[in-house]
């Protein structure tokens, strides 16, 4: 079968606070999640035929996690049950303003133990594109099979995309982590970055300079920043050199109460436009239907908990932008 998408890296339970107990305990509810995984739960409310690469034990929120992202519609054929390691869990803390922190489980997760000689290369036979993170390259063992995953995508032709969702709990050295997050930069065809991941690895604010200055090593065509409340911009690098830059505003009209995946939503609807109309001939109005497009999902999620099981559809998403 054809998949639009395949991505590797984490499938883990999202823990969110929701309500406190009549013992004053707090209630937390266990929502599936996972970077990569997020990116494709949002492809395919969008309609595209997406693959998952990964591991979850042989638990209870290993076989959940599995049941429900195979009812989303993601195939699954390439996700193992570890008998040896146990699912990675996540407790999200979330604050007013629906911010959040992360406190990870994941010493023995059986995310971060996938071995390279369970990815198949025929797993990326017929894809157009494959998608990863960071949190597949903070052990040896994972970062071994990304990077096998990496050659065999290249070699059958795939565009990488890449995004870097730093977590500075789970690395043991941030020197590490942004040795990492370089080296993504320097195998990916597509780059979805946060603004304060862009002034980690660049120590630049202005995101037109921070961009300037990943460009200096690594001629990306397409980088695309997200900026919270912000918004977010976009700059493509023609073949000739020169370069298109442009920002837009998120949407205030939402109410946001968690803003978990949002990142992730961004990501997916900028691999969507890619899958729908090619990765060439980017103008300033198709880049500024494309943020906002991007920007009304990545605000949507934000009104819910969770993410990977409540992406919008794409007429919710028109919707928000048809309101504005």
């Amino acid at each position: 079968m054809k998949n639009d998408v395949i991505a590797l890296g984490e499938l883990l339970i999202d823990f969110t606070q929701n309500g406190i107990s009549q013992a004053g305990n707090w209630m937390m509810e266990a929502n599936p999640g996972g970077a990569p995984c997020n990116v494709l739960a949002m492809l395919t409310k969008l309609g595209h035929k997406t693959a998952f690469l990964g591991q979850v034990g042989n638990d209870m929120f290993g076989k959940m996690l599995k049941d429900r992202v195979s009812a989303i519609g993601i195939d699954v054929s390439n996700l193992i049950l570890s008998d040896e390691y146990n699912t990675t869990l996540a407790f999200v803390h979330t604050a007013p303003d629906g911010d959040r922190d992360f406190s990870f489980y994941r010493k023995t997760g059986a995310d971060a133990f996938l071995k390279k000689e369970s990815i198949k290369a025929e797993a990326f036979k017929n894809a157009r594109i494959f998608h990863f993170g960071t949190l597949s390259m903070t052990n040896p063992v994972i970062n071994e099979a990304t990077e096998f995953a990496l050659e065999k995508a290249k070699n059958a032709g795939l565009l990488i995309s890449f995004d870097p969702n730093l977590r500075k709990p789970l690395w043991d050295s941030l020197e590490k982590a942004k040795e990492r997050i370089w080296y993504g930069i320097s195998v990916c065809n597509i780059l979805k970055i946060s603004e304060d991941e862009l002034e980690f690895i660049t120590g630049e604010k202005d995101i037109k300079k921070g961009i300037s200055a990943i460009r200096e090593k690594n001629k990306i065509p397409l980088i695309t920043v997200t900026m919270g409340k912000h918004g977010s911009a976009s700059s493509y690098l023609g073949k000739d050199g020169s370069e298109l830059f442009l920002e837009a505003e998120t949407f205030s009209n939402v109410k946001t109460i968690d803003t978990t995946g949002a990142g992730d939503t961004f990501c997916a609807c900028i691999l969507h436009e890619i899958l729908k109309n090619g990765y060439e001939d980017f103008s300033m109005e198709r880049m500024g239907a494309m943020l906002r497009f991007a920007n009304a999902a990545s605000s949507l999620i934000t009104t819910r908990k969770g993410a990977l099981c409540v992406m919008p559809d794409q007429a919710e998403i028109l919707k928000l932008i048809e309101a504005d």
